[in-house]
């Protein structure tokens, strides 16, 4: 059996020695596990390294026949590692099981050394959830509204999840202006407010695919950002 490029995207004990892991392949999210995890090929096993696995079995839970390096792994720390965390339990909560998106794979893999490479945070976790939505048939038109007019840059919108951008004639909380939708769409991030408006908007449009449970990675950031520093 071929073997398949994949990330650990998450992973826990099981049973004795073994480990049950959460993969992401260009052929979607497999659940597997890990005979042996507390050997060679449990040190592999771990988020942000390039690996080759095969997989075996037909079930929905597979197990792992061979796991190999297949490259340097990403180092992150600090914000990069909260918001590699972060992508991770996206691709958990969000992607069907055994669901192929390889261009979504190759964005993660793209992803991975630009956050290991300190770039700005921001506009590199907007592109994946964009992606991410896109990918997943949840994506919207950010340059016209759902009436397929053009956005103006004077008007205000607000999101109806999974259908697009509705002009309001109004002013109510949680709404989006023309001029920071135009900038989004062209991702121009140099326009005052876009980065800000563009993590509104992504959180309004995940919020009714990743249901009532709060992410734990979002938790694990706000709590670190709390804790006082000598």
């Amino acid at each position: 059996m071929t073997g398949q490029n994949a990330f650990v995207l998450h992973s826990r004990p099981y049973r004795e020695s073994s480990a049950l892991v959460d993969f992401f392949t260009p052929q979607g999210r497999l659940r597997a596990v890990l005979r042996g995890a507390r050997g060679k090929a449990g040190t592999l096993a771990r988020p942000f390294v390039p690996l080759e696995v095969e997989f075996r079995g037909r079930g929905e839970l597979k197990s792992v026949g061979r796991l190999d390096s297949a490259g340097l792994a990403y180092w992150l720390d600090g914000n990069a590692l909260f918001s590699g965390m972060y992508l991770n339990e996206l691709l958990i909560r969000l992607l069907p099981a055994e669901d192929a998106h390889p261009a979504m794979f190759d964005h993660y893999a793209a992803t991975l050394p630009a956050l290991a490479a300190k770039r700005p945070l921001e506009p590199i976790l907007r592109s994946f959830e964009w992606r991410l939505l896109t990918e997943l048939g949840y994506g919207f038109a950010l340059d016209r509204d759902v009436t397929d007019q053009p956005i103006v840059s004077e008007a205000l919108y607000r999101l109806v999840p999974d259908t697009g951008l509705e002009p309001v004639g109004q002013f109510q909380p949680g709404l989006f202006n023309g001029a920071e939708l135009l900038a989004m769409a062209e991702a121009d991030w140099s326009v005052p407010g876009a980065l800000a408006a563009a993590k509104r908007l992504m959180r309004q449009a995940l919020a009714p695919h990743l249901g009532g449970r709060p992410l734990v990675s979002r938790e694990l950031f706000m709590n670190m950002k709390e804790v006082p520093r000598d």
